[in-house]
């Protein structure tokens, strides 16, 4: 059992929260039972994982740790006082996984669709995107209403920031990303002849007036400065009505209300709760 606060696999774990190490070490933290257990059914490897059954909440950890070594990760069992230093939760359940950063290239996205998306391919691209709140949430609707990947056009946030896996709550492991420049990304688009359709409060055609199906791109901007003039005069602006004084929804509220009015048009598209996701190259993220 790892006792010792000044172990060195401790302190790697909890400088793994800093952006710069993170992406110097090329690895990066999965905490929490459903997100390591989104990571092992999407045959995410994970290397490391650190357990502690003070803080289970009942028999599924126990049984996900057995789930991780056979996948060949690394289990060692801590104290509390250790697992507290490791986790960056409020409330932790007992799970802190270790990984290998994954390329996040245009070339991991997939050609063909997911399985059960419906009529050609659906695509969710955010520029700019800055909030890790956001972007989890927007995975999360990416993954329910099973969209063929994610772009993200010149982020600021960091993908592997564990605010992203929690608020996503492991569906970043469902989802095929990628994250590109905006020129690449714009190329990427236009190569594959997708239909782009961009979130414009000023667009006057609304997002229940057009076609969703076939092979399509939702565009969504960043919450503090919107789409840049390049998206906005290239592709065709869609609008969500809104009664109230605001002038404009939070980004991942808009994403979810396009990814579901293409979900709407394409039919329901269910998976059953029992089949991981599938369709997607390995890895995923």
């Amino acid at each position: 059992m790892l006792t010792s606060l000044r172990n060195p696999r401790v302190k790697d774990v909890v400088r793994l929260r800093n952006r710069r190490y993170r992406d110097s070490e090329r690895r990066f933290v999965i905490e929490g039972r459903r997100e390591l257990a989104c990571a092992i059914a999407a045959g995410f490897p994970v290397q490391t994982v650190f357990h502690c059954e003070d803080f289970y909440a009942d028999k599924n950890e126990r049984q996900l740790i057995e789930r991780l070594a056979t996948a060949g990760a690394t289990c060692e069992a801590t104290s509390s006082a250790v697992f507290e230093r490791l986790s960056y939760r409020h409330t932790p359940d007992g799970v802190i996984g270790v990984a290998a950063m994954p390329a996040l290239d245009l070339a991991a996205l997939p050609p063909a669709p997911r399985a059960n998306s419906g009529d050609g391919s659906l695509w969710l691209v955010v520029t700019a995107i800055e909030k890790p709140g956001n972007l989890g949430a927007m995975l999360r609707s990416a993954d329910a209403a099973g969209a063929t990947g994610v772009l993200l056009a010149d982020p600021v946030v960091d993908v592997f920031n564990p605010n992203v896996i929690r608020a996503s709550v492991g569906t970043l492991f469902n989802v095929p990303l990628a994250v590109a420049n905006d020129a690449a990304a714009h190329r990427w688009l236009d190569e594959r002849g997708i239909r782009v359709y961009v979130s414009s409060p000023d667009a006057a055609e609304l997002y229940t007036s057009r076609d969703l199906s076939g092979d399509v791109a939702l565009v969504v901007g960043s919450e503090s400065a919107g789409l840049d003039d390049r998206w906005l005069t290239i592709y065709q602006g869609l609008r969500i009505p809104m009664a109230g004084r605001g002038d404009s929804l939070n980004a991942a509220t808009a994403a979810a209300l396009l990814l579901f009015e293409a979900r709407r048009q394409r039919g329901a598209g269910v998976r059953t709760p029992e089949a991981p996701p599938s369709g997607h190259h390995h890895p995923p993220v």
